[in-house]
């Protein structure tokens, strides 16, 4: 500690300090004498750290300033990029849906029609086996056929043979009369049957129910069937004199024969008859004359 009107320690050390540049400037090799070379005091003291560690301070934050600028610019890149592709995303899973719901619309009206026809289809098939069914089942058993008295059965009608002469649209009331019809004959095994049934004689000639009446040459059978073929004798019909109705004529003549012996002849004439009575079918409607 310095006492009062010493002088200062400075001064002392300021003064060691000149001391100390001149014997230092001797070994100069530039140094000229009599003109000493001051050299520049280094500044000391903690200012120097004061202003590096300010630099430095700076040169972090500014650095961490960048550092979160460009974080924060990558962090917010993707959230956008995000928020995009969760919209696109969106846009299009709507879409899929209204499709998807379109297509099972559809697929459920197709449904529906299908179980429709297929109900159609389910009953059908069980009226067909229905019908199947009653074609496979045994046909219930009949009665045998029985005629009247002095009728003759042969197939499944009944005939009768007159004994009495009759105009032939009054044979046709007769036969009417019994639930039955004049003949009517289709093959030649009816025919046959019928011929044999007849008696032979002179000219035995016996109406059955077929008729050109109404028109000529289209011959009819009493239920208003056409004549398809029949056993006319040749040269029958020939409608000699308006001759509109047939008959069977058997004879005494040996080379006659069942299947040739249909004749023409007036109605108004009189001869025997042959009704027909259908055992299993309704009464025929003969044609009226």
């Amino acid at each position: 500690m310095s006492t009062p009107g010493s002088p200062p320690a400075t001064e002392g050390m300021y003064s060691k300090l000149i001391d100390d540049e001149g014997a230092f400037d001797e070994f100069r090799p530039n140094a000229h004498p009599g003109s000493p070379v001051r050299l520049p005091v280094r500044p000391s003291g903690p200012g120097l750290y004061r202003l590096a560690t300010v630099c430095l301070a700076t040169l972090c934050g500014v650095l961490l300033i960048s550092i979160i600028a460009v974080a924060a610019h990558y962090t917010n890149k993707p959230r956008s990029g995000g928020e995009a592709t969760s919209a696109l995303q969106k846009q299009t899973q709507d879409a899929n849906v209204t499709v998807l719901s379109a297509t099972i619309n559809k697929l459920q009206q197709e449904k529906s029609q299908l179980q429709k026809e297929k109900a159609e289809l389910q009953k059908e098939k069980a009226e067909l086996q229905a019908k199947l069914a009653a074609t496979k089942a045994p046909a219930p058993a009949q009665a045998p056929v029985t005629c009247p008295m002095n009728w003759k059965l042969f197939g499944s009608s009944c005939y009768f043979i007159s004994t009495v002469s009759r105009s032939w649209q009054e044979g046709q009331d007769f036969c009417q009369t019994h639930g039955a019809h004049l003949a009517i004959i289709h093959t030649a095994e009816e025919q046959t049957f019928l011929w044999n049934l007849l008696p032979r004689g002179h000219w035995n000639a016996y109406w059955f129910g077929i008729t050109d009446e109404h028109t000529e040459d289209k011959w009819k059978w009493v239920d208003g069937t056409p004549l398809v073929g029949g056993f006319w004798e040749v040269g029958e019909p020939n409608n000699h004199i308006n001759e509109d109705c047939g008959y069977i004529v058997k004879t005494r003549v040996l080379e006659r024969v069942a299947i040739r012996s249909w004749y023409d002849a007036p109605c108004s004439m009189y001869w025997p008859f042959i009704c027909e009575k259908e055992m299993n079918t309704s009464t025929i409607t003969p044609t009226a004359h």
